[in-house]
């Protein structure tokens, strides 16, 4: 047979370094433009005294779009920088903020709860529990420091009822569900308007779904 010529240069296996280091990138921004998003809604929440918090869609963005502890580490930045605008109060509220990623995340990407608009509803109002159940015992505690509009219809329930804690998680929870559904789909468009991305999770393969896989109601559910 043909002499193998010991010399020759061994082809380099094909590497995919550059195509992951875009993809980090592009994940970086994402991430980025998701906690201007959160700040920009809890901003203007702040300058209208509105009753909502709206600080929490560009969490709920990432978490759809790139993954669960994505939206948490948004969440986290958020609440981080929020101390900008609310003061240190806004610190012990980036547990709620990593709920709402965790239950949007989960919810969409691996219990396929974005499939349809009523199934996404009920997602909604999940993580609206979910986050009332992780920020009442917060409010409770830091009643005298905080100020928002919601603490005026908790004032009227305790008049009621005369159960402070009970008050406060009914309020929070009224207003938790419509802020919640008004995030929640505010982000179901900006996902559904853009191109996915994949993200570098752990355990993530070649085969796993994009976003909007997860989202097409004609895709079959991520197990």
């Amino acid at each position: 047979g043909p002499a193998i010529d010991a010399a020759a240069p061994v082809a380099a296996p094909p590497t995919h370094r550059p195509s992951r280091q875009r993809s980090l990138q592009r994940i970086a921004v994402i991430v980025l433009v998701c906690v201007a998003i959160n700040l920009v809604g809890r901003g203007v929440v702040l300058l209208l005294d509105l009753p909502l918090h709206l600080d929490m869609t560009g969490t709920a963005v990432s978490a759809i779009l790139l993954g669960p502890w994505w939206g948490a580490l948004v969440g986290v930045a958020t609440n981080t920088s929020g101390v900008l605008l609310s003061g240190v109060s806004s610190l012990p509220f980036a547990l709620v903020n990593v709920t709402g990623a965790l239950v949007w995340g989960y919810g969409v990407r691996r219990f396929a709860m974005g499939r349809s608009i009523p199934r996404f509803f009920s997602l909604n109002v999940i993580c609206a529990t979910a986050c009332s159940v992780v920020a009442v015992p917060i409010v409770y505690l830091l009643d005298d420091t905080l100020r928002h509009a919601s603490t005026t219809s908790t004032d009227h329930l305790v008049a009621i009822t005369h159960l402070v804690l009970v008050s406060t998680f009914v309020s929070n929870l009224v207003i938790s569900i419509f802020d919640k559904s008004i995030s929640g789909f505010a982000a179901l468009a900006i996902v559904e308007s853009r191109t996915p991305v994949s993200s570098p999770e752990p355990g993530a393969g070649p085969g796993r779904k994009t976003s909007s896989e997860h989202l097409d109601p004609h895709s079959e559910p991520h197990s």
